[in-house]
């Protein structure tokens, strides 16, 4: 991909719904360009626009972030299981002591216990695992763009401020609500007309739910693409020990940089987990001594490398998206 490519898609990663047209104003590229760009890469499934639930908030269910050691040869086929599962959001190959890092949505507390407790341990290869709960969402990665854009340029595409709520209080989604989420996530694109079409409403209905979906920021419009296509070819997951009363700023400080895709507080004793993006490991390491070497709260950093992506945002490598949510 060229300059304006990662351009045109870092804006689109801003405004996954805007319009050709919009993106070509704010760019300052011809519309025909930018379309005929833009509907080659979504075309060929460089790039994929979905949705995510902010699930606490809609009660789907409670993030967890799951550690998988498994028997040497295995990590190929225990990848595979768990990219197939539904519940599973992203499966990452990593390096250091767990093989395979898996984000899960478990609806409830006693599922999540069943999860853990014995249908992960049956795969088999599945050695060891460890479990940590999501308990706050800094950023998401439906927040991040690549680095390509001004911060003009960023506010001009931006409709909503981005990072999570202060306060992810459950809010739920009527059945109507549902039933636009479950379109989005499956066509982050879908156009009002659609959405009227499929369930039988007048498209301003359409229009004013989706927007009032995306201003609570119930679901979260996401636009898919590998971070190496982009030229940031070192992906990482930071692990960071912070003095409880840290928490907060060290998130915060955490969500507002630009090679921050994800960031999160979890259980466990690093309850922090922050995921980056690079060109380098040079930048990888300036990242680590300068912008957490700097944030006292941090006792502890541990850095795994993410070697392969079998699955993200519910989408698996092979493009099919798995939505359904187990029972």
């Amino acid at each position: 991909m060229d300059v304006l490519d990662r351009r045109l898609i870092a804006a689109l990663q801003v405004s996954p719904r805007a319009a050709w047209g919009e993106i070509a104003r704010v760019v300052g590229e011809h519309e025909r360009t930018v379309a005929r760009r833009l509907q080659r890469v979504l075309n060929e499934g460089l790039v994929r626009v979905t949705a995510i639930y902010d699930d606490l908030r809609t009660g789907h269910g409670r993030p967890v972030h799951l550690h998988v050691q498994v028997q040497p040869g295995a990590s190929a086929q225990v990848a595979h299981a768990l990219s197939e599962r539904q519940d599973t959001r992203s499966v990452y190959g990593l390096t250091g002591e767990a093989d395979i890092g898996c984000e899960l949505v478990a609806p409830t507390r006693e599922r999540l216990h069943e999860i853990v407790s014995a249908q992960i341990t049956e795969i088999d290869g599945v050695l060891q695992t460890r479990t940590q709960v999501v308990l706050h969402t800094f950023t998401t990665v439906a927040d991040w763009h690549a680095p390509f854009l001004t911060a003009e340029e960023v506010a001009e595409l931006r409709q909503s401020p981005p990072g999570g709520l202060p306060h992810p209080d459950e809010e739920g989604l009527s059945p109507l609500e549902q039933e636009i989420a479950e379109l989005l996530t499956l066509d982050g694109r879908i156009a009002f007309t659609a959405i009227a079409d499929k369930l039988d409403i007048s498209v301003p209905t359409a229009r004013r739910r989706v927007a009032s979906l995306l201003e609570r920021r119930l679901i979260l419009p996401r636009a898919e693409v590998e971070p190496a296509l982009l030229g940031l070819e070192v992906e990482a997951q930071i692990w960071l020990r912070v003095r409880p009363h840290g928490l907060d700023p060290v998130g915060q400080a955490m969500a507002a940089h630009p090679n921050v895709r994800y960031c999160a507080a979890t259980s466990g004793t690093h309850s922090v987990i922050v995921q980056v993006v690079a060109a380098h490991e040079a930048d990888l390491y300036r990242f680590i001594t300068h912008v957490v070497g700097s944030l006292d709260e941090v006792t502890d950093v541990n850095v795994t490398l993410i070697t392969r992506a079998h699955k993200r945002g519910h989408l698996r490598k092979s493009g099919l998206l798995t939505l359904e949510r187990t029972p």
